[in-house]
Order: structure tokens, then C-alpha cells, then sequence
């Protein structure tokens, strides 16, 4: 039995994280022991994780990847907290406009030395989470795989910053081909280490979860219910969409509403926007919700009104349900939605958007139709799996 390391940051409700669930639900136990290594142990998917799989114990210093420095001296952790004012100068000096990506990249380049290294020693260690200095340089394993879930050609990042970290790797999994090629652009000497691994659906747990009351009271019948589950961010691009439903308001559809399951950091940002446009009770945000399936089941369309995507989770999800789905043209959408087999990709502007959505609301038949498609197929990929087998077994049987 062969020795396995995950690492990820924590299991907080996201779709990275239900990808990792999916895959720990599926994975081979009889062939490879887990240790689940989480920088944070924290999350509400943390007791869905399978008694199989084993949490290792939280090291307080990789948490501080995602606190504010005065807690980090709060906490008197003096060294990582000036590398961290020494990120933050760096990041202040570069000048660049939606820095989040390029700020952890500093934050983990100069709090990296002062992190300790993973003492137990492993057959396979796999860096689930991008950025992935930690299994790249304080882990010891025969083999190192690292994951892509991103669009590499739609953030802001510095590729000579990682490029050394990526060379640490024996293989890098990309969720798409659209990830892929992107990557590729980005790191062109690296394309002999990718491998395409789709993310591990779960149609059977996702359909059960679908059939439990909504937690909140939402979906009036005479409405026409629109959602979307993500983080609240500048990728999801929720500001864009309440300026979507504003427009189709205007354009006299009032009784279309949309709701957004998730958090993140654009909270305020949208509650003041909902306001602006008046939308108080047509734009609902409604949180955090730990099992967003029965509001997806419930819902009219599904909407994925996203500036990018690696390949979305909770569009693969609507789909396992059955829902008709409106996605933006975001560079990877082709690779997950085929325009108007399963679902319809519009271009990723508020009038395109406004546009595919009323055109659906006025064509139940289109809806019908796509929700029937996707109902007849068979979402079930544990196949893809054995893709990740495949390599680990390789290359740590080659390495012994």
C-alpha cells in the first residue's frame, strides 16, 4: 500500500473543495493511504470528509497564508510577519490592478523560508491547491503531482515566480483542455509533465443532497428563478450580473429573480450595488449554504455568469441535475457546455446576457429540451481516477 499526501488550504464550502471531496469519496483505499494535510482546518465539508481518509495535524504556520498581518503578530509569529510586510511593499510597488493572485505569489515566495517542513515521508505527495511551495519544498515524497484548476491565461500572475516551483513537480493534472493549452501558453517547457484529469463527479450523493428541504425560503411559484452558486469575487462576476437583471427589469420582466449561494470578499461591494439599482428584493445573496442542491434542483435556470473558469464544479453539478444552464463565453466554456445540446453559452456581456436569459425564459421548450439531454447522460466519471493511479504507481515504481 502505497503512502499518500494531499494538501489543500481547507474544506470552507467552494468548488475546488468539492472536487477534493468527490475524489477522497471515490478514492481506492485498499491501494493508497491517505493523510489529508489542510493549512487550515476548517469548513463545513470537513464532515463529509470519508473516515478513510486521515487529517493530519494543523500546522499553525501555513495558516497565516490567508491572515492579516497584525494577526500574525497578534499571534507573535515576528519572522512571518515581516516577510509578509515585505509581500505587501512588493505588491504595492508592482502597480498592478487585481493583484490577489500575484500577492499570494509574493506571500508565500517570502514567508516560505520561515514555514517548517513535513517531517513524515511519503510514496506520492499531491498539491491539490495552487500555489504549491509546500509540497514542492517542504514535503519529501518519491513522486509530486500538482493540480491546475484555473485559467492560467486569465490571471494576473508572475510566471517566473513559479516556473521553479512547477519544475518540482513529476506531473502537473490540468482539470481541462482548455486549462491545458492555457498552462501550456504560459509554461511552454513544462508540456511533457501535463496530464488531463476531468474532476470526480458524484451524480449519486449530488441527487440525494438535492432532495433535502431548502434551509431558506426561496423560489415563489409565478417567478421566474434564476441562480448561481460561487464565491463572491471578481472572477464569479456577480457585480455584472446584478446589472444584467437590472437591465431586463428595465425591459419589463420583473418577475425574473436571481439568487447567489456563496461569500467571499465582494460582499459589501454587491449589497451597495443590489441597492443602487433598487434590487433589494430581486437580487438576493443568500450566503453561505452548506448543500446547495436542493435550491439548484428548485431553480428555473442555472447561471454561470463568470469572467473565467477553469471548469466549473457547480455547472458539471447542474448538469448531474438535470437544470437548463446559461454560461458566459469565458475561454473554457466550450470545453463544459455544448451550445445548445446541454446548455447555452452567451457572450460575456450585460446586453448578451440579458438577452439568452429572457430568450429562455420566453422559449420553455429550449429549457426543456436541455434539461431532457442532460437527464439521459451519464455523469459518472470514476475512470478518471485511474488516471491518477496510473501515474502514481509509475513513476514511484520507476523512482524505487
Amino acid at each position: 500500500m502505497k503512502k499518500v499526501l494531499i494538501s489543500s488550504f481547507d474544506m470552507e464550502v467552494g468548488g475546488v473543495e468539492r472536487s477534493l471531496l468527490s475524489m477522497l469519496n471515490n478514492f481506492d483505499y485498499q491501494q493508497f493511504d491517505i493523510d489529508l494535510f489542510l493549512y487550515s482546518q476548517s469548513g463545513d465539508f470537513l464532515n463529509l470528509l470519508p473516515e478513510e481518509t486521515k487529517l493530519a495535524d494543523e500546522v499553525k504556520a501555513y495558516k497565516t497564508v490567508r491572515q492579516s498581518i497584525k494577526d500574525i503578530f497578534v499571534a507573535k509569529m515576528w519572522s512571518i510577519g515581516i516577510a509578509r510586510i515585505f509581500a505587501k511593499i512588493k505588491i504595492i510597488l508592482s502597480n498592478v490592478k487585481e493583484a490577489d493572485y500575484l500577492q499570494t505569489q509574493y506571500i508565500w515566495k517570502y514567508c516560505l523560508p520561515f514555514f517548517p517542513k513535513y517531517l513524515t515521508e511519503y510514496d506520492v505527495a499531491i498539491s491539490y491547491l495552487w500555489p504549491h511551495h509546500f509540497v514542492a519544498h517542504k514535503v519529501n515524497a518519491k513522486t509530486k503531482i500538482a493540480w491546475i484548476h484555473t485559467d492560467f491565461s486569465a490571471i494576473a500572475i508572475d510566471p517566473k515566480l513559479d516556473l521553479h516551483i512547477w519544475q518540482q513537480f513529476d506531473y502537473i493534472v490540468s482539470i481541462s483542455e482548455d486549462c491545458t493549452n492555457a498552462f501550456i501558453k504560459t509554461y511552454p517547457c513544462l508540456e511533457d509533465k501535463l496530464v488531463m484529469i476531468e474532476n470526480i463527479t458524484a451524480p449519486k450523493f449530488i441527487n440525494e443532497m438535492s432532495k433535502e428541504n431548502l434551509s431558506k425560503a426561496v423560489f415563489c411559484k409565478g417567478e421566474f428563478n434564476l441562480l448561481s452558486v460561487g464565491r463572491l469575487c471578481h472572477p464569479k462576476a456577480f457585480d455584472k450580473a446584478i446589472k444584467v437583471l437590472n437591465l431586463i427589469h428595465q425591459q419589463g420582466y420583473r418577475n425574473i429573480k436571481w439568487y447567489i449561494i456563496g461569500y467571499g470578499p465582494d460582499e459589501k461591494t454587491l449589497i451597495e450595488l443590489i441597492e443602487k439599482h433598487n434590487l433589494q428584493s430581486s437580487f438576493i445573496l443568500l450566503g453561505k449554504i452548506n448543500n446547495p442542491y436542493p435550491y439548484m434542483n428548485a431553480c428555473d435556470l442555472y447561471v454561470q455568469p463568470s469572467r473565467y473558469e477553469g471548469k466549473a464544479v457547480t455547472v458539471s453539478e447542474a448538469k448531474i441535475l438535470g437544470k437548463p444552464i446559461l454560461v458566459t463565453n469565458y475561454p473554457t466554456a466550450p470545453s463544459q457546455i455544448d451550445h445548445l445540446i446541454d446548455g447555452v453559452i452567451c457572450e460575456n456581456s450585460i446586453d448578451n446576457i440579458a438577452k439568452a436569459i429572457i430568450s429562455l425564459y420566453k422559449n420553455p421548450d429550449q429549457r426543456t429540451k436541455l434539461s431532457k439531454y442532460c437527464q439521459g447522460q451519464d455523469y459518472q466519471n470514476n475512470n478518471e481516477l485511474n488516471k491518477l493511479y496510473r501515474i502514481m504507481n509509475l513513476q514511484t515504481s520507476e523512482k524505487n
